[in-house]
């Protein structure tokens, strides 16, 4: 499985398409940590927003309580007997000298009936100014059951002084009928100078607003942004849902797209909102989002190219290594098989051989008179000669089981696989006579023309123990086609057959066939009583 698996990675597009897969698993890593940045970025700044909201909410509904605890000392001061008859400036002594605890507190007033003021915080004699038309004083008059009332935002009467709201609690006689109001204004400033403590980038917002959507003070603000109903809207719908909470919406004043954290004022009619845009959340975000995604890129694009250019290398080096493959086993001269690439084809089909029990036969041919051809015409010549014959040959040896291949010298041999001595045979007497029909020209041949004498043996006529005795059997026959006057085909005899099974001196290797061998086989074949039937089809 391992030797498989590199065998895989060494092929060309393998690289590539590993190399793709690396590049997309850092860009799956890269968009991973990009995701995880950006949900960090969200938890920063929904707790940015919850603390931001938390230290608001708390010193507001801290200062809230102390406007109210103003308003409650001057209704127990009104309260105790003989007060009102006081003096005018021991009066005011009595009723607000508690007030003095609360900043940002603009003055407070006891109102009769009628609207008027008739206790000043400020002033002795009281101001005259009547607060009938304000809300604060209708909502007192039509409903004895109010508590603490905060107005809607108003300019000051009295002062030129900001934009103001009024807290304001109920005086009512013994049999409970309206006896006037006791008020206090606080300046909205002070929540601007709260607001403007805080950093929530540079589109973040913070709201105040009573419960019925009017608008008290907002960063960043715009003078007609102050006593906006935001009633009906989206965002202020939402508000409502609980007393505290935080949602993606789009804002109702300046469209802008944030993510809103908001809590109900405990104890008082108000919501507080901080927005943070999603612009600003994301802006740090993005920036290095993009740094990591140009960096990947570019790892990915820089990986991609090294694996293709190394694909390239890759490529050349396995076709420069099967040229090389195949020229070990090609006989340089002719482009057919050499020696060795025969022995190692012809090892294989012995062993298949032997295991199927089909036939295996074998050729040998050798080039008539082909020394006195190369004296005669010259090297040149007889190179051109042996690559004439060499095509010949590898013509009629082309199934996938056959292999032909120039055995040295001037001989050729070849192995026919799952074939019978037989048609080994006529496959040998087509390449004599194709050897002849190329007619070339040879002046040292009593048939004018350059021929070749084969010898063939077969496994199905006689019995071999290893390759090298089938090959030996064959080389005897063709020796014996030499001594019967060449440009003929002849086959292995029973003799030569059971000679040939004499164990070898040498290993069972393919035996190198050389002319000095031929001629002691020549000999030898001299000797032994020649079969004219057996001949016949030279």
């Amino acid at each position: 499985m391992l030797k498989r698996l590199i065998r895989l990675l060494r092929h060309p597009a393998s690289v590539v398409w590993v190399s793709l897969a690396l590049a997309m698993a850092i860009s799956a890593v890269a968009v991973w940590a990009a995701v995880e940045m950006q949900h960090d970025a969200m938890r920063r700044a929904n707790e940015t927003a919850q603390n931001v909201s938390l230290l608001i909410e708390r010193d507001t509904a801290r200062n809230l309580e102390l406007y109210d605890l103003s308003l409650k000392a001057v209704i127990g001061g009104l309260h105790e007997p003989g007060v009102m008859k006081l003096a005018p400036q021991m009066r005011q002594r009595v009723l607000f000298d508690s007030s003095a605890m609360a900043q940002d507190l603009g003055s407070l007033f006891v109102i009769d009936v009628h609207g008027n003021v008739v206790a000043d915080s400020r002033a002795v004699p009281p101001r005259r100014v009547n607060v009938s038309d304000r809300d604060y004083f209708k909502v007192h008059r039509d409903s004895p059951n109010v508590g603490l009332y905060v107005s809607r935002p108003f300019k000051p009467r009295l002062t030129a002084g900001d934009t103001s709201i009024a807290l304001s609690r109920r005086l009512s006689n013994p049999d409970g009928s309206f006896a006037g109001i006791v008020v206090g204004t606080m300046r909205l400033a002070y929540f601007r100078r709260l607001f403007e403590g805080t950093n929530l980038g540079e589109r973040g917002s913070i709201t105040l607003m009573l419960t019925d959507g009017t608008v008290l003070m907002r960063r960043p603000l715009r003078a007609w942004m102050v006593g906006v109903n935001l009633a009906g809207s989206d965002n202020f719908n939402a508000f409502q849902g609980a007393p505290e909470g935080r949602f993606f919406a789009q804002s109702a004043i300046d469209g802008v797209d944030r993510w809103y954290v908001y809590r109900h004022i405990h104890g008082f009619p108000m919501i507080l909102s901080v927005g943070q845009a999603i612009d600003d959340i994301d802006a740090e975000w993005r920036r290095r989002a993009w740094i990591i995604g140009v960096l990947t890129v570019l790892l990915d694009v820089a990986i991609v190219a090294l694996a293709v250019l190394f694909s390239q290398q890759l490529r050349r080096r396995i076709a420069m290594e099967d040229r090389l493959r195949v020229l070990a086993r090609t006989d340089g001269l002719t482009g057919i098989n050499n020696r060795r690439a025969f022995d190692e084809r012809a090892n294989t089909e012995w062993r298949r051989a032997r295991r199927s029990g089909r036939p295996l036969s074998a050729l040998i041919c050798d080039i008539d008179h082909f020394k006195t051809y190369n004296d005669r015409y010259g090297h040149a010549a007889g190179d051109d000669a042996l690559t004439a014959v060499a095509g010949c040959i590898a013509s009629y040896a082309r199934r996938p089981g056959d292999s032909a291949a120039r055995y040295g010298g001037e001989e050729f041999t070849v192995l026919l696989a799952e074939t019978a001595e037989r048609d080994a045979m006529r496959l040998a007497q087509q390449i004599r006579a194709a050897v002849e029909a190329l007619k070339l020209r040879h002046a040292g041949n009593p048939r004018g023309v350059l021929t070749v004498s084969i010898g063939v043996a077969g496994t199905d006529e006689h019995t071999f123990g290893t390759l090298s005795e089938l090959l030996e059997a064959a080389d005897a026959a063709l020796y014996r086609a030499k001594a019967d006057g060449r440009n003929c085909v002849r086959q292995a005899r029973a003799l030569e057959a059971v000679s040939s099974m004499v164990p070898p001196t040498a290993s069972e290797t393919t035996p190198q066939l050389t002319t000095e061998s031929a001629k002691e086989t020549e000999g030898a074949a001299s000797k032994v009583q020649q079969d004219p039937h057996t001949e016949s089809l030279s």
